[in-house]
């Protein structure tokens, strides 16, 4: 295998990128100036070199603590539990949330051999029973491994001292009810609010 086949096969190896894109994705860097290639190269490196798992959370960082841990503006007594990083970045866009994060790094999936220890659950015991958390808010996927990741956490949770609760499911802002699938209108039924 030459260079071009290289890439390709690392770049098929990413989420979402299947052999074609890897294919298109290497000959447009291909027709990049060498310069551009060159920083690419050393952002990737820097990745490898530089970023870890926040000690406290998960959250990649480039420090001890990922830049949300260690913002002592947030209330670190709430606690939103995220499958990945990329859950808590949808979070952190809402602009509500002002406490800190935990993240899982996977859900549950028995069918892919993904058990309870392949998660970061020891070290979200360990932040509860320190004693300073009084809310874990569970923002999982809706997805089944989401769902019986969030039922596993919330039975796992019973007795510890803290508030549990689970995102709000159902009609998202601006949808429309014709295209809205069961499940989410009978979530959203569940979950109705009184109007005042």
């Amino acid at each position: 295998m030459g260079a071009i086949d290289d890439l390709i096969t690392e770049l098929s190896r990413l989420p979402g990128i299947g052999r074609k894109t890897a294919q298109r994705l290497t000959y447009h860097l291909l027709q990049q100036p060498g310069e551009h290639l060159t920083r690419l190269a050393a952002a990737v490196t820097a990745l490898a070199e530089r970023v870890r798992p926040c000690a406290e959370c998960g959250n990649p960082g480039e420090g001890e603590l990922c830049a949300i841990c260690a913002d002592s503006r947030r209330d670190p007594s709430l606690i939103c539990v995220v499958e990945e990083p990329s859950g808590l970045q949808t979070v952190e866009r809402s602009l509500e949330f002002r406490g800190r994060y935990h993240v899982l790094g996977g859900r549950l999936s028995p069918l892919d051999g993904v058990g309870p220890e392949a998660l970061r659950v020891d070290s979200l015991l360990r932040r509860i029973d320190s004693g300073m958390v009084r809310e874990v808010i569970l923002a999982t996927n809706p997805s089944m491994e989401g769902e019986a990741t969030a039922t596993y956490l919330q039975q796992l949770l019973v007795g510890h001292g803290v508030r549990v609760s689970r995102l709000a499911r159902g009609l998202p802002v601006g949808g429309d009810l014709d295209y809205a699938d069961a499940p989410t209108v009978a979530h959203a039924l569940l979950a109705r609010q009184e109007v005042r």
